[in-house]
């Protein structure tokens, strides 16, 4: 018996040493490099603060464009602008899509200031991480102030909306086409409103605490500045000309905003337990239903940015997530990020994504909010969606189609296992990843 549990105890021992710890069983997408295109889905920051944003459009075709604007201006000194929003026109197609737009943007934060209620948001004392559950996360990627002294572990505290979606500011133009750039001695006088209600009203929504100027005629470009020949006069005549007719209950919301998401307060005071499945079906109902309307509102705010991006010039900085709605960056020298001093302060801009316009701050996504911390030494299994979807999902929502690769739904993490080899000898393993 004792030669016996000695032959098995040396067949242990000849098991590799990971295996000792834990075994790993994962598919093939798991066993690639991490640079492997089946990981592009699943956002990485960048590794360093001192490189910059890559390019939306690669750089030769923006020389070749370039080129081609200089090659028009010579042939044609003076000519009319036809195509809008350039000439100083708006998109008529576009109109109706701005109003949804902030229409949804007003829904979304509705709904999130009644989830953050109920599903904890945490967000990192140090740095801008953002974790949704009861506890935060173990996971070593703080990069705040004296964050090697905490061996890059993040302290966490309450969060709130700001941190589930952040919205960046930029300034207001009154005028996009006459004067589109905010020199630095302006930045005092002009106002700075969050740049999607900003390019919202770019598109054609009209504010009355962000007034701006609408034209019926297009301006003319003469060797490569804008000027217009219609009269002060006119111009305010067609302006409210053209908001009478704007009036006029033309602009139908979509089928999510027929019914907006209001504050349920009683939803807020049934809640009174501290977990999710400790809750009544009744405000458990309600809070799915919420989730759900609120979900539908990102989606619709998304989708109709990136509609209007496409026509209308939104810039942001290469170094730091400064942004500015119009055809050209703002003079404000402000940016303090890699090498300003050799910009005098002044912003890198090049072309702006739709996570610029809309910071959707992504988080690793959690299974079970009773669960364990997510460990450090798994962060490579652990998938990570926008903040607003997984507060939805966690509140009741169906997880999105579009999303489920990035969650790394088919990842089963920590899963123990008994494997006995002999009554005396009982061997324990851990699989700590199991597709």
């Amino acid at each position: 018996m004792r030669a016996a549990i000695v032959s098995e105890i040396s067949l242990v021992k000849r098991l590799p040493r990971r295996l000792n710890k834990s075994l790993f069983f994962s598919s093939e997408t798991l066993q690639g490099d991490p640079d492997d295109p089946l990981y592009s889905d699943v956002p990485k920051p960048r590794r360093k603060k001192t490189e910059r944003k890559p390019y939306v459009t690669p750089m030769k075709v923006l020389i070749q464009g370039a080129k081609r604007e200089r090659e028009i201006r010579k042939a044609q000194p003076c000519r009319m602008l036809e195509e809008p929003p350039d000439n100083g026109l708006l998109v008529p197609e576009l109109v109706e899509v701005a109003h949804r737009v902030y229409q949804a943007r007003q829904s979304l934060l509705c709904g999130l200031s009644e989830l953050v209620q109920v599903i904890p948001v945490q967000r990192c004392r140090f740095c801008n991480e953002v974790h949704i559950g009861h506890f935060g996360h173990e996971i070593r990627t703080c990069a705040g102030p004296n964050s090697g002294f905490r061996s890059a572990m993040h302290v966490w505290r309450r969060g709130g909306v700001q941190d589930v979606v952040f919205f960046p500011k930029c300034f207001h133009l009154y005028d996009r086409v006459g004067k589109p750039r905010v020199g630095h001695d302006e930045r005092r006088s002009v106002r700075r409103i969050p740049a999607i209600v900003e390019l919202c009203i770019q598109a054609g929504l009209d504010l009355k605490k962000y007034p701006t100027k609408r034209r019926t005629k297009p301006v003319y470009c003469i060797e490569g500045r804008i000027v217009e020949f219609e009269s002060v006069i006119e111009a305010d005549e067609a302006k409210r000309k053209f908001f009478c007719e704007r009036n006029d209950p033309l602009v139908k919301p979509s089928h999510i905003l027929i019914k907006p998401i209001k504050k349920t307060k009683n939803l807020v005071m049934e809640n009174q337990s501290k977990f999710l499945d400790q809750l009544s079906d009744e405000v458990r109902n309600k809070l799915g239903d919420l989730s759900r309307r609120t979900l539908d509102s990102w989606f619709e705010m998304i989708s109709g940015a990136k509609k209007i991006v496409e026509k209308y010039t939104v810039n942001t900085c290469g170094y730091c997530p400064e942004v500015q709605v119009g055809p050209k960056g703002h003079k404000v020298r402000m940016c303090k990020a890699s090498k300003h001093q050799q910009r005098d302060g002044l912003h890198a801009w090049q072309q702006a994504t739709i996570d610029d316009l809309v910071g959707p701050n992504y988080v690793w996504h959690v299974r079970d909010l009773k669960g364990p911390a997510l460990s450090n030494n798994l962060k490579r299994y652990y998938g990570k969606a926008p903040a607003v979807v997984e507060l939805c999902v966690h509140a009741g929502a169906p997880i999105p189609d579009q999303y489920r690769s990035m969650m790394r739904l088919d990842v089963v993490p920590r899963v123990e296992m008994k494997l006995t080899l002999l009554p005396e000898i009982t061997l324990f393993i851990e699989i700590d990843n199991m597709c």
